[in-house]
This record gives C-alpha cells, sequence and structure tokens, in this order.
C-alpha cells in the first residue's frame, strides 16, 4: 500500500466526546468493530450510518440494531432514484416503500441522504430525483425523523422543493456546500449545516466563509466517509476517527476552543437525529 494509498494516523484525542453525523462504513475498509474503536480512541463515540440505496439502508438498519453507539439513515440517493425507474414508476415506489418500512425501526433517526444532484445526474434524472426527493420529505415528517439532504449543484431547487413541501422539524444539510449566502437562508429557516473534510481544502473558502456566519447551535461535523478526507490527508482513506481534524480546522475558521466547538457539535448532533448527547 502507498502512503498515499494507507490510512492517516490516529489524531490526538479530543476531551469531549462528538459524533460523527455522517459516515459509511459499508464502503470502508476493516470492520465495523475496527471503527467504532478507532473513532472512540480519539473521543468520536457516536456515528449516524447513512444508507444510499436499498442494500446500505438495510445493511444502515441492522448495524445500528446491533451496535448501541451506531445510529441509521436511510433513504434512496439523488442519484440512485432514476437508476431504479422514472417518477411514479413501480419500481421506484417499491424502492421507496421499503425505504418507508425501515423508516420505522427505532434505531432509524434519520431518512436521507435525499435530495438533489445535478453534477452525476443530467436532465434526464431530475423528475425522478424530485419525487424521490418529495417522499421523503413526506416519510421524515409522518415518523418524526431527521432529514438529512444531499445537494450538489441544486441549491435553489432543493430550498424550493423544502418550502413547497413543509421541510421537517430537524433538517439537516449534509457536506454543506453552499456559501455564506444559502448558510444565512438555512439559519433562517432553522436548517443544520453539516460540515465534512472538505471544509479544510485551500480552494474551500466560500465554505469557511458559510461556516464563520452559520448560527453555532445548527452546526454538524461529519466525515462522509470515506469519503472528502480532510487536510493534510486529502486522498487517503477517511473513517469516523479524523472527525478531530476537521472539528479543530473548524472551531479555528470560528474563533473558538476546541472544546467549545466539540460539546456545540456533540450537542447539536443529538437534538438534530433525537437521541442522548455522547457521553464523555
Amino acid at each position: 500500500m502507498s502512503a498515499k494509498q494507507a490510512p492517516p494516523p490516529l489524531p490526538e484525542p479530543l476531551r469531549v466526546a462528538v459524533a460523527d453525523a455522517h459516515t459509511h462504513m459499508d464502503m470502508q475498509d476493516g470492520t465495523v468493530e475496527e471503527a467504532l474503536e478507532k473513532a472512540a480512541a480519539v473521543g468520536v463515540t457516536t456515528v449516524v450510518q447513512v444508507g444510499c440505496d436499498l442494500k446500505g439502508s438495510r445493511w444502515a438498519a441492522e448495524t445500528a440494531g446491533t451496535y448501541e453507539n451506531v445510529h441509521a439513515a436511510v433513504a434512496l440517493h439523488p442519484n440512485e432514484a432514476p437508476r431504479i425507474g422514472q417518477a411514479l414508476s413501480d419500481a421506484l415506489d417499491d424502492a421507496l416503500a421499503e425505504i418507508d418500512r425501515l423508516a420505522v425501526l427505532p434505531q432509524v433517526l434519520g431518512v436521507g441522504e435525499t435530495g438533489l444532484d445535478y453534477f452525476r445526474t443530467g436532465p434526464e434524472g431530475v423528475a425522478a430525483q424530485e419525487y424521490s426527493f418529495r417522499a421523503h420529505i413526506e416519510m421524515a415528517k409522518r415518523h418524526g425523523k431527521a432529514l438529512v439532504i444531499h445537494d450538489r449543484d441544486a441549491h435553489a431547487d432543493v430550498l424550493r422543493i423544502l418550502a413547497e413541501e413543509g421541510a421537517p422539524e430537524r433538517t439537516i444539510f449534509h457536506c454543506y456546500s453552499g456559501d455564506a449566502e444559502m448558510a444565512e437562508k438555512c439559519a433562517t429557516a432553522g436548517y443544520y449545516m453539516s460540515f465534512a473534510g472538505n471544509v479544510t481544502f485551500k480552494n474551500a473558502q466560500p465554505l469557511r466563509d458559510a461556516l464563520t456566519i452559520a448560527p453555532l447551535e445548527l452546526v454538524l461535523v461529519e466525515t462522509d466517509a470515506p469519503f472528502l478526507t480532510p487536510a493534510p490527508y486529502r486522498g487517503r482513506p477517511n473513517a469516523p476517527y479524523l472527525i478531530p481534524v476537521t472539528l479543530r480546522a473548524m472551531a479555528e475558521v470560528r474563533g473558538i476552543d476546541e472544546d467549545t466547538m466539540a460539546r456545540a457539535l456533540a450537542d447539536n448532533t443529538a437534538r438534530a437525529f433525537g437521541y442522548g448527547a455522547p457521553v464523555g
């Protein structure tokens, strides 16, 4: 394994326990036990495992049912919906019905990641994405679960659909990708903004500007692992144990100390997903 591909070293442990608000352990190397053990060793004591398709959502629900410190979110990713079928197709409706059945489970605290992605899916997939997104919004509200949003190159339409449908009480923009102006709109609506490792990238000043003006009580931290590994490890595998790297960078951007940032993020994630705050 090359140095570029080797897992980054464990960072200095946090003094205040926090959660990884969005990860994909089913896409990472190693076992769930190993991932949770490494995370806990650096103060990341809770993780939210997120499904992107039927198989991944089933896995998320099963894993969260097995491990007390793992919570699940289930959904059809916006890029997955057009692959399954067009809006109102039996195939897409059947898949959404299965997500709906999983969303009832007590260990499933979120419906997501759902939303719109205009980067990977062209105009021909927009109708299916929007249909799926609206169905997930309805599901989250009916089951009283958090809504976890994937928004790529689709800010205006995501905000429009949330306004049209009426957003759930707890709505989270996963891997927040908007600018400061959008952060103001999210703050006004009471939406949570979850920042990932890309907030550390050199070209990510708009994200740092957004983090600066976002109300601290609406900010979360996530890995989106195995993607978006924070600097200086960009290009190497990401995992929940790297949350401290991103958290420390976020604290620096906000001009607050690490412990204050960690306490806020721990409380916010617990409130956003509706579970007890991390212990530690």
